[in-house]
């Protein structure tokens, strides 16, 4: 199986650097804007769809520059009635819509899952650092480790579903010595450092990594059950919350792996070049060489509007109009990691606690609450 990662991890972006336009601290990655210096209507290139239209307006363009010569120099005249180009346009404007609405559908759809997605991965995290110990007794270090490692595989879903929605498989498992031709380390190392140890992947075999993944959190969750950690209610929620996850990631799958029918693609474009075609012979008695920039500007308008729509169809990709998935999953994962970081800071607290004490009300184990500070002078209580 061919190893391969998606782009390399996200750079962790200092306050000095960046400059955020809107949004918080939590969304440093997610926000990252840097000020306008101009404004929309004057850019062409970066996040512009220009670039993908140029050619059809062109070439539209040169025809309609050959009618226009036609008309005025080898015939009487090549006109068509103006009451055509109505009909048509009608025709072009609902196909557009209904293409421009499908494919923002689909952007929204494929971004309301991947929220979807990481809600469940918090709400598990949340049950699993809290609910993880017995009133009885504290945690041993494996049950410590249990824990540790399932946050962790998943702190990995969100990358796990990233490439797997990009098609980019065997990331999971590449090797810390494989490079690329370039020489730069061929895998992630951010995202392979989550991953359980000794993971063997089946993704050549037809199994997607996020399913995989899915089946450690289960059985965190059974082992849950059995020492007592989670009762009936509270595990079927975890289970609810983990169905709730892959039924996520199979819609964006949906979205991914269903595109528009190739016969509406065919029957639009085909509808486009008539109408691009078509209008000079409506305009040109009318306005003669001054048709070719009215057409141009017709034709960038509606090419623009298709090609927009062309890309947001499959919202996953790295187009600067997709969803930023690199600097999501980034976000995510510190966010976290801030909460793994406090729930061992409470652990080490409580065992500082109870070597100090010699180990006294063992029968009440219950740790303080994360997120607080002891002030100074005051023990915390154990």
């Amino acid at each position: 199986m061919r190893l391969n990662f998606s782009a390399p991890p996200t750079p962790v972006l200092s306050r000095q650097t960046t400059f955020i336009r809107h949004g918080t601290h939590p969304h440093l990655l997610t926000t990252r804007q840097k000020p306008r210096r101009w404004p929309l209507v004057f850019r062409f290139i970066k996040g512009a769809i220009h670039g993908a239209i140029v050619l059809p307006v062109f070439l539209h363009a040169l025809f309609t520059a050959f009618v226009v010569y036609l008309d005025l120099y080898m015939f009487d005249t090549v006109g068509l009635p103006s009451s055509i180009i109505p009909s048509l346009s009608i025709v072009v404007g609902l196909m557009l819509v209904f293409r421009n609405q499908t494919s923002y559908s689909r952007f929204w759809d494929g971004r309301s899952a991947l929220t979807t997605t990481m809600t469940c991965i918090r709400n598990l995290v949340r049950t699993i650092l809290t609910h993880g110990y017995t009133a009885t007794r504290p945690l041993t270090a494996e049950e410590k480790a249990d824990i540790e490692r399932t946050v962790r595989i998943l702190m990995a879903l969100p990358y796990a579903v990233k490439n797997h929605l990009r098609a980019e498989w065997g990331a999971a498992f590449a090797f810390g010595a494989d490079v690329n031709e370039e020489g730069v380390a061929a895998y992630n190392p951010d995202y392979a450092s989550l991953l359980p140890l000794h993971l063997e992947g089946h993704e050549d075999e037809g199994l997607g990594l996020p399913v995989q993944l899915s089946f450690f959190i289960d059985a965190f969750v059974k082992r849950g059950v059995e020492r007592g950690w989670y009762n009936a209610p509270g595990s079927s929620q975890m289970q609810a919350q983990l169905n709730s996850l892959l039924d996520a990631v199979g819609r964006m799958e949906m979205i991914r792996l269903t595109p528009i029918p190739v016969a509406h693609l065919i029957h639009q474009k085909q509808v486009l070049a008539l109408f691009g075609c078509v209008l000079p012979f409506g305009m040109v008695d009318d306005l003669g060489w001054w048709t070719v920039p009215i057409v141009s500007l017709v034709i960038f308008t509606l090419y623009g509007i298709e090609g927009i729509g062309s890309q947001l169809e499959d919202p996953f990709g790295y187009d600067r109009n997709d969803i930023k998935m690199d600097a999501i999953v980034g976000d995510f994962r510190m966010e976290i990691d801030v909460v793994l970081a406090e729930w061992r800071r409470v652990l080490d607290s409580v065992d500082a606690e109870r070597e100090r004490t010699g180990d006294q009300n063992k029968d009440a184990y219950v740790p303080p609450e994360m997120f607080l500070r002891a002030r100074r002078g005051v023990p915390m209580r154990v």
